[in-house]
């Protein structure tokens, strides 16, 4: 008899063990586990009008991000001073990988040369995987004596003061390039800001100024059709799409070096597994052929990243555009 009570004793324990697990609120909270990222449109925002280099690459990239990770990369266009409307789109989005965005070599020039920024990309960009790194391409016109950039440079130590050098607006990749070209190579000549590429390539064919700084895509079709001739690329080793023409570092100015960059971020505090998806998909796409060459008729190598490499670069250009800004003497803004 007692021991059909304490069967009936269990049971009952039992029983009210699993009743009650039953009724029990469940954590509703979802998990990356519990649902594959992403699960609805992705915005990449860009600190840049629709139709320029960084556009069509980011299109591409986001447009076999789409067929990768089966959800819409959606480009958005905020172009604004020094990007500062963009980023901040970004980072006042949710860190949940639902906006990312376009972060540029650009960006360290603004934290050089702006007194203050809304926000520090050093501590508040997630960083994710850089996508494309690019040259600036030396010119002169094609009709000129200066042949190589030594003609220049000996040109310009033999007539101090006489020369120029044609830039877009003060403040960008191409006129910081151009300054640093000029302290590098101890040159007295003139830095002349247009307000667009084709503006500099006119003031270069009417002899305004005699050398002209810019990226590839912007010259190409000037180059192809000869009116104006490449004398040297500004990286660290020649590029497929101008590989007879030499370094600025092979012609007469060894430390130069100045390489344009973008890549993705996203907000401080997005979960690793979401940047880490990303960065998988990304290293993918980049690696694929058709990609790589579409990228190189731009003018851009598409590379990839590790987002710490990605970020130790943002680190280390800001502080190299701050020292080219500081000995130009560009006042901040």
């Amino acid at each position: 008899m007692n021991g059909d009570r304490v069967t009936r004793r269990s049971f009952s324990k039992a029983a009210l063990a699993a009743a009650s697990a039953a009724f029990a609120p469940l954590d509703t909270r979802p998990t990356l586990a519990q649902r594959a990222y992403p699960t609805r449109p992705v915005r990449v925002i860009l600190p840049f009008a629709a139709g320029g280099v960084a556009d069509i690459t980011s299109r591409l990239t986001a447009d076999r991000l789409s067929d990768k990770l089966g959800q819409r990369f959606v480009i958005e266009n905020q172009p604004g001073p020094g990007g500062i409307g963009a980023a901040r789109s970004v980072l006042s989005a949710p860190p949940d990988g639902y906006t990312l965005g376009l972060v540029t070599n650009g960006t360290s020039i603004s934290v050089a040369i702006y007194n203050s920024l809304p926000f520090d990309p050093v501590r508040d960009f997630g960083t994710i995987s850089s996508m494309g790194y690019f040259d600036l391409v030396f010119a002169a016109n094609s009709e000129s004596q200066f042949h190589t950039l030594p003609d220049f440079i000996a040109a310009a130590h033999a007539q101090p003061g006489k020369l120029n050098i044609g830039t877009i607006n003060v403040g960008s990749t191409q006129q910081l390039g151009a300054e640093l070209f000029k302290a590098s190579a101890s040159l007295n000549v003139q830095i002349v800001p247009y307000r667009t590429t084709p503006d500099v390539i006119v003031g270069l064919i009417r002899n305004d100024v005699q050398l002209m700084i810019d990226f590839y895509a912007a010259m190409e079709s000037a180059l192809q059709q000869n009116r104006i001739r490449a004398v040297a690329t500004s990286g660290l080793v020649r590029t497929d799409y101008l590989s007879a023409v030499p370094l600025v570092r092979e012609s007469g100015v060894p430390d130069y070096d100045v390489t344009a960059w973008n890549g993705l971020f996203a907000p401080k505090g997005t979960p690793g597994e979401v940047i880490n998806a990303v960065n998988k998909a990304v290293r993918e796409i980049l690696a694929e052929p058709e990609i790589r060459q579409r990228f190189s008729s731009l003018g851009i190598e598409a590379r990839s990243s590790t987002p710490e490499e990605l970020k130790s670069r943002l680190k280390s250009d800001i502080g190299k555009w701050a020292a080219v800004i500081e000995r130009a003497g560009i006042p901040k803004q």
